[in-house]
C-alpha cells in the first residue's frame, strides 16, 4: 500500500535540496529510491506537484511524498551456507565472507546474501528495504568480510535504522595497508562524493557530498627485513558512507592490502620475503574485516556487542607478519 508522509520544513533546513533531505527523514529508503519516486510526480510542495529531486526547499514549505510500494522483480532463493553468530526472534548477526555482495544488483541477482537470507527464512524478514533486500538493515562491500545485523521485523529494522542514523551503532573494522599513517591514530572528517570521472567510485571532496568520519589507531607497524611496511589499522566509524574508510585511506595516502579499486593493482618489490609474497598473490578480495558490532537490541533495550575472526588468509597473512617482525 502507499502511504503519504508530510513535513513542515523547519529554519535549519532552508535551501536544502528534497531528496537530500527526504533521504535523512526517511532513513529506511535510499536517496537513488526516492529520486525515482520524485521523478514520477509523487512529490508536492507547498500542494503542486514537483517532479524534481534537486529542488531547494524552504523554511515552512510544506513537503508532501507519496511512498509508493517498490515495484521489483521477485527476489529468486538460493541455498547458501551462512556464518550465523547470533540469532533471536528480531534479529540475527551475520559474518559475511568475501566475495559475497549483500544485494542483488547489476550483474548479480542469484549469488548474494539476500538470495541466501530468502532461501533458510522465506518471508521471515522485514520488507522495509523492498523485495529484492528482505532484512537488509545495511551493507558492507562484496571483497570485505564481517559482521552484519539483518532484521527479522519491520519494528526492529525501524528501530536500527534509526540507530545508524543517529550514529549510535559502533562498527570497529580492522584492516592491513600499506605503510605508516601519519599521525599514527587520529580522526579523518570530509566530505565523500560519487567520482566524476568513474561513477563506481567514491572520492574526497572540499564542497560537494555526505559528511564522513573515520577515527583510526594504528594497532602495529610491521617492520622486516625483506618486507614492505605494513599496518595494521583499526577504524571506527562515525558515519557509514560507501567505500568510506577505503576512500580515507586513500586520501591520506595510502591503501589497503588487496583493493584493486583505490589502491596499487599489481605492486612489485626488489626484494621480498617468499612467504610473504606467496600469501599475497593467493590473497582474495581486501584485507578489511568488519571486526566488532555494537548497538541497543531493538526490543530489549540492552546494548549487545558481537566479534568476529578475521578470515583465513587474513589470519595467515597477520601471523607472517607478527613472525617477520617480532
Amino acid at each position: 500500500m502507499n502511504k503519504t508522509i508530510k513535513f513542515l520544513i523547519k529554519k535549519k533546513n532552508n535551501g536544502e535540496r528534497v531528496d537530500v533531505f527526504l533521504s535523512k527523514e526517511i532513513n529506511y529508503l535510499t536517496r537513488s529510491y526516492l529520486k525515482k519516486i520524485i521523478e514520477k510526480n509523487n512529490l508536492k510542495i507547498n500542494k503542486k506537484i514537483n517532479n524534481s529531486p534537486s529542488t531547494k526547499i524552504r523554511t515552512n514549505d510544506n513537503v508532501e511524498i507519496n511512498i509508493v510500494k517498490r515495484l521489483e522483480s521477485k527476489l529468486i532463493p538460493k541455498k547458501n551456507n551462512l556464518n550465523i553468530v547470533f540469532e533471536d526472534k528480531d534479529i540475527l548477526l551475520i559474518n559475511k565472507p568475501k566475495g559475497m555482495v549483500v544485494h542483488p544488483g547489476a550483474g548479480n541477482y542469484e549469488n548474494t546474501l539476500a538470495n541466501a537470507l530468502a532461501y533458510k527464512y522465506k518471508k521471515n524478514l522485514s520488507d522495509i528495504s523492498g523485495n529484492l533486500r528482505p532484512g537488509i538493515v545495511h551493507r558492507i562491500d562484496k571483497e570485505t568480510s564481517g559482521l552484519l545485523v539483518v532484521a527479522k521485523n519491520n519494528l526492529s529494522h525501524s528501530n536500527l535504522g534509526e540507530q545508524f542514523s543517529k550514529h549510535t551503532i559502533e562498527r570497529k573494522y580492522q584492516c592491513l595497508i600499506w605503510g605508516v599513517l601519519r599521525p599514527l591514530n587520529g580522526k579523518i572528517e570530509t566530505l565523500i562524493t560519487r567520482n566524476k570521472k568513474n561513477r563506481q567510485l567514491m572520492t574526497v571532496s572540499d564542497f560537494n557530498g555526505k559528511k564522513a568520519i573515520t577515527n583510526y589507531k594504528t594497532i602495529k607497524v610491521f617492520n622486516a627485513l625483506n618486507l614492505p611496511k605494513i599496518s595494521l589499522v583499526e577504524c571506527n566509524l562515525e558515519t557509514g558512507r560507501t567505500h568510506q574508510i577505503r576512500v580515507h585511506l586513500k586520501y591520506k595516502g595510502t591503501s589497503i592490502i588487496g583493493d584493486n579499486q583505490y589502491g596499487k593493482k599489481n605492486v612489485k618489490f626488489k626484494k621480498i620475503n617468499k612467504d610473504f609474497l606467496n600469501i599475497l598473490k593467493n590473497f582474495k578480495g581486501q584485507a578489511l574485516h568488519a571486526q566488532t558490532l555494537s548497538f541497543f537490541h531493538p526490543t530489549k533495550n540492552e546494548r549487545i556487542s558481537f566479534k568476529s575472526n578475521f578470515p583465513k588468509d587474513f589470519q595467515n597473512m597477520l601471523n607472517l607478519l607478527n613472525k617477520l617482525a617480532g
